[in-house]
């Protein structure tokens, strides 16, 4: 027998299927086997399961017919339609693996787009939640920086003049970068400047600010407004309850790829029955911040609270390094 006719014989059989299975995919779709109707519509896939392997197989007999038997002899219909009889469960079972095919697929892609859904919730749940603790941020430092106005109307009318002024430069970087969830170090420390001269013109002499800061970390992000609280806690647990002048030192560095800023103060630091991990100098601010970088980074963060070696509190975060 020449090669060509077994080849040819199969090739045209491999492409009656794939003429037809578009066909099936379509019927796949327009008679799922879904709830509330797949009784009648396994009905219909079982009769055209049988219909196409009898009519895929007495094709596949003509085909057989002319190229490979005796054509001479006469076609038979009876030979035809036994031959379709015994053999047609190869095409019946070809339909059926066509319809698991499809379904596979589209179950495939419904899986996808329900964990595509979910992280996408879960990403606009996390940024609500971010937000709702930035916006509590803003009320706790208002407070305190009016609470001061107040302490100084009646004492020195210029400098609370000017702390409106600073208060009011202050609101408008956070009104700028309001939509902003992160920002670079170098914008971080802008709005820390704004909030130090508020407190410097309330504390006057008492308070010096020492910034030693990596120029590569400047373009670091972080997350917008986490410094501030940090340095209003070390006023106002470090440098406020003392009468000595007092020192807040803010330190960034690049290390083994994270972004390292302590901001240490010279007051009292933590008594020894507070230890480092009490909640006791935790007030809204500094709850909020371990919060927030707890939503941002999960598990890769470190936010810790340790005495100096001399005296005073140190805080200390580190987070990926990364820039825009």
């Amino acid at each position: 027998m020449p090669w060509y006719k077994p080849v040819s014989l199969e090739l045209t059989y491999a492409l009656i299927w794939a003429a037809l299975t578009p066909l099936i995919v379509w019927m796949a779709q327009r008679f799922r086997l879904e709830r509330g109707r797949i009784s009648s519509n396994l009905l219909i896939h079982i009769f055209c399961g049988l219909f196409i392997g009898v009519a895929t197989r007495m094709v596949h007999d003509l085909v057989f017919y002319y190229l490979i038997y005796d054509s001479n002899r006469p076609l038979s219909l009876m030979w035809l339609l036994q031959n379709a009889f015994l053999i047609f469960d190869y095409g019946a079972m070809s339909y059926w693996l066509i319809l698991v095919i499809v379904y596979a697929l589209e179950s495939s892609q419904r899986s996808q787009q329900i964990e595509l859904r979910a992280s996408r919730l879960q990403a606009q749940l996390a940024q609500s939640q971010l937000q709702a603790l930035k916006m509590q941020l803003h009320p706790h430092f208002l407070f305190n920086t009016l609470n001061s106005i107040s302490a100084l109307m009646n004492k020195n009318t210029s400098a609370a003049d000017t702390m409106i002024a600073r208060l009011g430069d202050f609101l408008r970087l956070t009104l700028e970068n309001s939509g902003k969830q992160e920002v670079s170090l170098y914008e971080e420390l802008q709005f820390l400047k704004c909030y130090l001269e508020i407190e410097r013109i309330r504390f006057q002499d008492r308070m010096s600010v020492k910034m030693d800061i990596e120029a590569e970390t400047l373009e670091a992000r972080l997350p917008n407004l986490i410094l501030q609280p940090i340095v209003e806690n070390a006023i106002c647990h470090g440098l406020q309850p003392q009468d000595m002048p007092g020192q807040i030192e803010i330190e960034s560095k690049r290390l083994n790829g994270h972004l390292r800023v302590a901001i240490t103060d010279n007051g009292p630091g933590l008594s020894s029955k507070e230890g480092s991990d009490s909640l006791a100098r935790r007030g809204v601010g500094l709850t909020n911040t371990e919060a927030r970088l707890r939503q941002f980074y999960g598990h890769d963060y470190r936010f810790e609270l340790k005495n100096g070696k001399e005296a005073g509190l140190t805080v200390t975060i580190e987070i990926p390094f990364k820039i825009e």
